[in-house]
């Protein structure tokens, strides 16, 4: 069985940081792209940021630009996303997911595994 397991989330001031994990099991996912999504109570799920199969390539909303790191381990099967500066408006709850192609994807419905989420809380 496929499992995305996200970990790392957790209430932190405005302009501290956080470190997010997603551990796969169940399958390699290190020729799949992967990346990191957020729904806040009342809005859609939203891209945050994205990678390549391999690493060598990554993609961010603009909103979290110069802030957010995502990064990834094939050899230990896990997913990162290292959070600076964090604000009021990235409290959400952070998913990771596995995409069916190598390449960065930045829609939804690019993904097909998706992790059951991890609440992130900035407070002012």
């Amino acid at each position: 069985q496929v499992q995305l397991v996200e970990s790392g989330g957790g209430l932190v001031q405005a302009g501290g940081s956080l470190r997010l994990s997603c551990a796969a099991s169940g399958r390699t996912f290190s020729t799949n792209a992967m990346g990191w999504f957020r729904q806040a109570p009342g809005k859609e799920r939203e891209f945050v940021a994205g990678i390549k199969s391999n690493g060598g390539s990554t993609s961010y909303a603009d909103s979290v630009k110069g802030r957010f790191t995502i990064s990834r381990d094939n050899a230990k099967n896990t997913m990162y996303l290292q959070m600076n500066s964090l604000k009021p408006e990235d409290t959400a709850v952070y998913y990771c997911a596995a995409a069916r192609f190598p390449g960065v994807q930045v829609m939804p419905r690019s993904y097909d595994y998706w992790g059951q989420g991890t609440q992130v809380t900035v407070s002012s």
